[in-house]
């Protein structure tokens, strides 16, 4: 029997790069920039205090900032590393965050960490500064951006956590943990939130156990003890992460998230799934047998691109499957990614 290969994705010009963030220029939405100043007048007629003021000023500051340092970047593929700031350099944890950020770095993609050392450092020192790009926070302590990535213009610092914690999310296709503190486990289980209520759309979320460690591991035991087990959590909800202890496989994960699929929109009430390769009848009726309880409505059909996506030219070309989403069952809808991208991303 022939041993089956994964198919690649097509090679994509940089205008046509993989992408899930929408087209956007500015002078297109007037009325978006209206309700912003409405609402800055709004707050003088509550007589808001001055320190929610100053709250909301900086971080619209640093929102506006940031967005225009990403704006660049947009159609390029870009994973969030986290771990330990803590970590030293000849531990295997920071080896091995090295290890991961040259093998993306390989595959063309950027690294965002937060711009610290240890993991951050790690990850950027794989990278290289070409490749890299910080969100920095300004703490009285522990955080300082590293060598790699000091002083260049891909770096934003923030004062505010949950600015800079948009920016981890918002502007990737990819999250990675290795072992780290309070603020690793935070960006898991927040990253996770995200994705499980549809605030962000799926992506490859991987944790990353080095060789002899059960950190990870043993955080898996708790999330099936007391999450689980409890019925905390659905079964389906196992699926939305990867736990490894392998590089390599960390690396396969995220590049065979995106073999076939590219990313997903949601258009006049439906989830349209924008694809590489394009699905035959047979595939898309197994497709509504196996997943027909995640569908409100009607049946999981080939669409065209709706002229509501028109900012979202780059993806124009693209095949695309369409259905009336439930919006709950996040869990089952990455099996169904995985599905497609299995029994379509692979050759005889």
């Amino acid at each position: 029997m022939a041993k089956k290969r994964r198919r690649a994705a097509p090679d994509l010009s940089e205008s046509d790069v993989m992408f899930t963030e929408h087209d956007s220029v500015l002078t297109r939405h007037p009325t978006l920039i209206d309700q912003i100043k409405q609402t800055a007048d709004g707050l003088k007629q509550d007589k808001t205090s001055r320190g929610d003021l100053k709250i909301l000023s900086r971080a619209l500051r640093e929102l506006r900032y940031a967005f225009k340092v990403f704006a660049p970047f947009r159609r390029q593929r870009k994973v969030s590393v986290f771990g330990s700031a803590r970590t030293p350099h000849d531990d295997p944890t920071y080896l091995q965050s090295v290890d991961f950020g040259r093998r993306m770095a390989e595959e063309g993609w950027m690294v965002l960490t937060g711009a610290g050392g240890g993991i951050m450092e790690g990850a950027h020192e794989g990278c290289g500064r070409t490749r890299a790009m910080g969100a920095n926070i300004l703490l009285p302590f522990e955080q300082e951006a590293n060598p790699v990535i000091a002083g260049d213009r891909k770096l934003v610092n923030f004062k505010y956590f949950f600015t800079r914690k948009l920016m981890f999310i918002k502007e990737v296709h990819g999250v990675v943990l290795f072992p780290g503190g309070f603020g690793t486990q935070d960006e898991a289980f927040e990253t996770l939130t995200l994705v499980q209520t549809g605030k962000r759309d799926l992506m490859p979320i991987v944790l990353i156990d080095p060789p002899g460690s059960n950190y990870w591991s043993q955080w898996l035991d708790f999330v099936r003890d007391q999450l689980f087990d409890r019925q905390l959590i659905s079964p389906e909800d196992l699926s939305l992460f990867t736990l490894t202890n392998s590089v390599e496989e960390a690396t396969e994960e995220i590049m065979t998230f995106y073999s076939v699929y590219n990313s997903m929109r949601y258009v006049s009430g439906k989830l349209v799934l924008r694809l590489h390769f394009t699905p035959d009848n047979e595939f898309i009726e197994r497709l509504n047998d196996e997943f027909s309880d995640i569908v409100e409505t009607g049946r999981i059909e080939m669409t065209q691109m709706h002229r509501l996506e028109s900012d979202d030219r780059h993806l124009r070309h693209l095949p695309r499957l369409a259905f009336r989403f439930n919006r709950r069952s996040a869990g089952r809808l990455r099996q169904m990614v995985d599905l497609i991208n299995d029994s379509l991303g692979v050759v005889e």
